[in-house]
């Protein structure tokens, strides 16, 4: 039985996240569905070819040998390399650049195969330089999302009307003169009429044709021959974008891309798109800006730190600057030229964030050691979002890094503030620290976030009780906030204690009541609160939340009795935790009642001693301990558990992931 079936079938459905829980299931029955995992992608690689002839496979996922697409290839790294743009319907080795007029041009050495799960480029330097960094995104064909058409010229004079395929009618059309130079002539349901286009190599604002040069419905798009050109056998390739085509996702009713508009005001703007996104396009439509390229592998980092964008119109390498922020429902445009400067108009297209409910808790959840000693390299096989390292043997500080929030680092045991630790996180696959040292015995939890597993929010604080936008799908078991730019704890608040008790990760404390902290509200499927208190609501602060759903067969958040016997505590899992986390609720002492002990199937959750680590200490492992034990469905709390894992009458919180 498949992960969905059990879900369809499922008690759980009736437990904690109910209130999202069947909306959110809702569709799985009604055959294959589409998401945007399966149609974009973005994938960032280290070039490493010596030679022309080398090649290096990229896996990204993506069926472009079977549907059909395009992939759009990038150096990051080094000025001067153009934008590579390579569809399937024109064939592999075919490319033109968007930062140039130039005529398609053909080399074996650039994006030379597509498959059935990527690509693979040749050993030019544009797509494929030794020790350079390149991203690429990949755009299959689906209705509702997107589609290539090349066509051929007739001679005819005025609007001529080309078929596509893209189901829906399209939002942002380019299209490009393949047999000569010419420009990328550009239209934008936003831009002020059909009059207009915009060029995408170029920074310009909207030209004006004079006449009505653009049209499109959902079966045909149009452009007038005096702008694109229309000679008798020219060939010319177009990309239709649609907008808003609420076909996707696991109910087939959400959408994963929008097109439109917003006017700057030079502060800050909030975009409401009705999605998350992981890659935007900005420009421009009435001033002299370039083309922004943005997405959240390279880094869209919620606060003030640089976003790392490249420019569709522009060889240039990558660069940062504080662009946007992304929120759960769209994106805020900050105070950047090409993004909001005031009284500017801009047109934009957005994609959604992954958003595919996983199969198996290894899509999501990876505990792993390090590869390699110089350089800790955790390879995760999925592209994190939250990773939480340590060195077990010598303790010391535990660094947790977020994509969302880019290079900053907090520590789980310390109230300290988001800081620089001195090396670098990758999220791409893995947690990668760049640094120096021997990392070889060290230990990283890498988490994804995924429908009714686990997501991540970063907010600004208000000063006054709010409810905050989330992505889980169901409501979260649990919700942790810790402010980035303050002094605070790490506030916890999970169902069982009820909405007016909270605990503190960073240390030993009992469960404490004060509704201002979460609002004296639990979440729901969409929302959380929070209340007046600094601690996750200080005006002006930044925070950022970690919220943890019960996914049956993946993900349990639950609470146990202690007994002072063996007790197995059943998570619904067919082969075990391989990660637990425990700690207690009550009991005497107050401020010690006991610790956040972590166990995980890399050190050993086995039938006799296994190593635990404390959250809320800089402690090493302690090793000589029989604490816990394996079970199937869970895991198994023993007898000879201290009264901080298992007092008789005590009260127990765990989160397991399978």
């Amino acid at each position: 039985m498949s992960v969905y079936e059990t879900i369809k079938m499922s008690p759980l459905l009736g437990l904690q996240g109910s209130g999202g829980g069947l909306a959110y299931l809702a569709g799985l029955s009604g055959g294959d569905k589409t998401y945007v995992d399966d149609v974009f992608g973005t994938f960032l690689y280290e070039g490493d070819a010596v030679g022309g002839g080398d090649t290096q496979t990229i896996n990204n996922g993506i069926d472009l040998a079977g549907e059909g697409g395009l992939v759009w290839i990038k150096s990051r790294s080094v000025s001067g390399r153009e934008h590579i743009l390579i569809d399937t319907e024109r064939g592999a080795t075919k490319y033109i650049s968007s930062n140039q007029t130039s005529e398609e041009s053909t080399g074996s050495n650039h994006l030379n195969l597509f498959n059935n799960n990527g690509f693979r480029v040749g050993g030019d330097s544009t797509v494929n330089e030794n020790n350079q960094d390149f991203v690429s995104w990949s755009f299959r064909k689906a209705p509702g999302f997107f589609d290539v058409v090349t066509y051929t010229g007739n001679g005819a004079s005025g609007l001529r009307a080309i078929n596509h395929n893209l189901g829906s009618t399209p939002a942002f059309i380019i299209v490009k003169y393949l047999d000569g130079g010419s420009q990328w002539y550009c239209w934008h349901k936003n831009l002020t009429s059909k009059n207009y286009y915009i060029l995408l190599n170029g920074s310009g604002a909207q030209g004006n044709a004079g006449t009505q040069v653009w049209e499109a419905t959902d079966t045909t798009f149009s452009i007038h021959s005096g702008v694109a050109g229309n000679g008798v056998g020219e060939n010319y390739v177009a990309y239709l974008f649609a907008d808003n085509d609420a076909s996707f996702g696991t109910g087939g009713d959400e959408s994963i891309i929008k097109c439109g508009t917003y006017a700057g005001n030079g502060t800050a703007t909030t975009v409401d798109i009705g999605f998350e996104p992981q890659w935007v396009l900005v420009k421009a439509s009435d001033a002299n800006y370039g083309w922004a390229m943005l997405d959240n592998m390279r880094g869209i980092v919620t606060g003030t730190a640089d976003d790392r964008f490249l420019s569709a119109n522009s060889s240039d390498e990558e660069q940062g600057q504080d662009m946007l922020d992304l929120t759960a429902t769209g994106f805020i445009a900050k105070a950047n030229s090409n993004t909001n400067a005031n009284n500017k108009n801009y047109i934009y297209m957005a994609i959604r964030r992954p958003h595919k409910p996983p199969e198996s808790a290894t899509e999501v959840f990876s505990p792993v050691r390090p590869s390699s000693s110089g350089t800790l390299t955790a390879t995760s096989g999925f592209a994190t979002d939250w990773s939480i390292i340590k060195s077990p043997l010598s303790g010391g500080a535990t660094y947790a890094g977020t994509r969302l929030t880019g290079g900053g680092t907090l520590t789980p045991h310390s109230t300290a503030a988001e800081w620089t630790v001195g090396f670098s996180w990758d999220f791409m696959d893995k947690a990668t620290i760049a640094g120096s040292g021997d990392y070889s015995s060290w230990i990283a939890w890498n988490f994804k976030r995924a429908p009714g597993f686990f997501d991540v929010v970063a907010y600004t604080g208000t000063g006054s009780v709010t409810t905050i936008n989330h992505n889980l799908g169901v409501a979260p078991s649990v919700v942790l906030i810790k402010g980035r730019n303050t002094t605070y704890s790490w506030y916890w608040q999970h169902y069982a204690l009820g909405a007016n008790t909270w605990m503190q990760l960073n240390n030993q404390e009992a469960g404490a009541g004060n509704g201002n902290i979460f609002n004296d509200t639990l979440p729901t499927s969409s929302v959380f609160s929070v209340g007046s208190l600094a601690g996750t609501n200080g005006s002006g602060n930044t925070y950022i939340a970690y919220l943890f759903g019960d996914l049956p067969g993946i993900s349990k958040a639950g609470t146990y009795t202690g007994t002072g016997s063996n007790i197995n505590v059943d998570c619904g899992f067919t082969a075990g935790a391989r990660f637990v986390l425990i700690k207690r609720k009550d009991g005497s002492g107050g401020a010690n009642v006991g610790d956040w002990y972590v166990w995980d199937s890399i050190r050993g959750i086995v039938s006799g001693n296994d190593p635990y680590l404390l959250l809320n200490s800089s402690a090493a492992q302690v090793t000589n301990t029989d604490y816990i034990d394996p079970l199937s469905s869970g895991f198994t709390v023993t007898s000879s558990a201290p009264a901080a894992l298992n007092a008789s009458g005590g009260t127990y919180l765990f989160l397991a992931i399978a």
